[in-house]
């Protein structure tokens, strides 16, 4: 699904350059759930940007689902972002003066597809991540774990080839993120494929694979024999003052 081969970024302020990726090759297979850690400065969040096509490498191949994106222009890329990649953040990133249902069908509306077919899509999606009865709640009617799992929604909605997930439990207390981990693992159970960025050894510990980062390269891979499995639980009450 992801084929990696001596990918380089390099930033240029001035005449000083910095590596922040320094030449790192790895495969992450169709089905895969993979954790990418690292410190701060070690070159996750700019990986992070350029497989979700945010920004461009400075040299090397990055194949996506078996297309080569290194020359693309912006449409294209654009088009592949929208298509390939279902993406979820720390923040959430949700548009406050809409509802739930709203929120997730952004990525459909860049899509062209039809309003009715919009509106079935996304609730289907909200069904999946146990939220039917909050569709039509606005971000601050909502906790944050429901937030995040409108925001999974959204990423679910274009059945990508993969979910990249930067830091998603990063905003929530232990229990709600043990909760989105669960969505997480079901979501792989099902064949979705993750790449999930957490700077917390105890959140990598849930995937199949941990991939370690230090300095701008690819230091130590990984498997996770018997993967952590997250507790199920419910935490649906709104936010506080909803």
């Amino acid at each position: 699904m992801i084929k990696i081969h001596d990918l380089r970024k390099t930033y240029f302020t001035g005449r000083v350059s910095v590596e922040a990726l320094r030449g790192i090759s790895f495969h992450v297979k169709s089905g895969e759930f993979a954790a990418i850690m690292g410190p701060s400065g070690s070159g996750k969040s700019t990986l992070m940007n350029l497989l979700g096509l945010l920004d461009r490498p400075t040299g090397g191949s990055y194949l996506l689902d078996n297309v080569e994106t290194a020359g693309m222009n912006e449409k294209e890329l654009a088009k592949v972002r929208n298509r390939k990649i279902g993406f979820v953040f720390q923040t959430f990133n949700l548009l406050p003066r809409l509802t739930a249902q709203k929120n997730v069908e952004l990525p459909l509306i860049y899509g062209g597809v039809s309003s009715g077919n919009r509106a079935k899509k996304a609730a289907l999606a909200l069904e999946r991540v146990g939220l039917s009865d909050r569709k039509h709640h606005y971000p601050n009617e909502l906790s944050g774990g429901q937030n995040q799992r409108v925001a999974i929604a959204r990423a679910l909605v274009n059945h990508p080839a993969v979910i990249l997930a930067d830091e998603p439990t990063g905003a929530l207390d232990t229990r709600t993120g043990e909760e989105i981990m669960a969505i997480f693992q079901e979501l792989h159970r099902e064949g979705a494929t993750i790449v999930l960025v957490t700077h917390e050894a105890d959140i990598a510990r849930h995937a199949q694979r941990i991939l370690r980062f230090r300095d701008g390269l690819l230091v130590h891979d990984e498997a996770v024999e018997n993967p952590v499995q997250a507790r199920t639980g419910t935490s649906d009450q709104p936010a506080e003052g909803a």
